[in-house]
């Protein structure tokens, strides 16, 4: 516990008087003021972030996925058995996911971090292990996991996204792997907000409509029985995953570095909100890679205040809409330190 008091105490806020600065730099720029829109919002984030107008160049993004098992896929939300995480986790090895295939056409290094698989994938160079617990409980009955147990998970996404950011990472683009994890992600999601369950739980992996109204059950029985004023730690334990305590972890730890953080589908949105939650200021340090066809990812960006960046009904996670967004966050501070000034022109 004392780990994370620390980690969330060394979040700074953003500086907005170097978005100020980016915003002037923008009018003095050889295009018409305002012509490139949320690239120009975009760049002002980035500068905030950084201290520094212009910000520094984004050369060697990362992708961090975490994965874990739930208790919760007894209940039927999920047609697919939890086998798959671990098969997945594999397809990250190999570097045949989607997530890889997209992270080869950014130049992104992808890291993964077992928060809590029942099945552990084979030793991997790729691979890091929470070693915490393999799954979590049913949340439906009982919490998901104690609040040790879930600042153990923050702790070790922390300690991963640290090791990246040593290696060079200067942007990270957060993933996800976990078969029912959409119902957690509800859950969290309604409890952050204030949403009605029916509002932030979707279809996931494209259930059919019985499965859905069960999961719609799930997330509101769970919600019912934790109560909406856990604080924000105890309502992470109680209804989150592994991986959604880990993803918390990257956040905040990436945020103490001064370094911006990609969102990717409505799994990741679930933890920013419990990162958010946890330490306010960490949201300046967010951007919303892309709107994913889940309820609940519309649900918690409006609550952060972020608009995505990408709309190309995705639902896949990995992190692959993080992804797909990373050559649009490079672009927006690449235009602030590269293209000429007004004054500029003719010389």
């Amino acid at each position: 516990m004392n780990q994370l008091a620390t980690l969330i105490e060394s979040v700074q806020p953003v500086e907005s008087r170097f978005a100020v600065m980016a915003a002037e730099r923008h009018a003095g720029l050889a295009k018409p003021p305002g012509s490139l829109g949320r690239l120009e919002t975009l760049g002002a984030q980035l500068s905030a972030i950084a201290r520094a107008c212009p910000p520094p160049a984004i050369a060697n993004p990362g992708l961090i996925i975490a994965a874990g098992d739930h208790g919760v896929h007894t209940q039927g939300v999920s047609p697919w058995p939890q086998e798959i995480t671990t098969l997945m986790v594999e397809s990250f090895c190999s570097g045949r996911a989607s997530a890889n295939a997209i992270a080869s056409t950014t130049g992104t290094m992808v890291a993964v971090l077992d928060a809590g698989m029942v099945t552990p994938a084979a030793d991997h160079p790729v691979v890091r292990r929470a070693d915490i617990r393999k799954g979590t409980s049913d949340l439906r009955v009982e919490p998901a996991m104690t609040e040790d147990e879930c600042a153990a998970a923050v702790d070790n996404g922390a300690a991963l996204a640290d090791r990246m950011i040593e290696t060079g990472a200067d942007l990270i683009a957060l993933g996800d792997m976990g078969i029912a994890n959409t119902t957690p992600s509800a859950a969290l999601i309604a409890a952050y907000t204030g949403a009605r369950a029916d509002q932030a739980t979707g279809r996931g992996t494209g259930i059919d409509d019985k499965t859905l109204d069960l999961k719609i059950e799930v997330v509101a029985d769970a919600l019912a029985r934790h109560g909406a004023s856990r604080d924000p730690l105890g309502t992470l334990a109680s209804l989150g995953g592994l991986e959604h305590a880990a993803l918390v972890g990257v956040v905040l730890a990436a945020a103490a570095r001064r370094v911006p953080v990609l969102l990717d589908g409505v799994n990741t949105v679930a933890a920013a909100l419990a990162a958010a939650s946890l330490c306010p200021d960490a949201t300046g340090y967010m951007i919303a890679g892309h709107q994913s066809v889940e309820p609940g990812a519309a649900v918690g960006l409006r609550h952060l205040g972020l608009a995505p960046l990408l709309d190309l009904e995705l639902r896949l996670g990995e992190g692959t809409g993080a992804l797909l967004a990373v050559p649009i966050v490079q672009s927006a501070a690449a235009v602030l330190r590269d293209v000429a000034g007004l004054d500029e022109l003719g010389n």
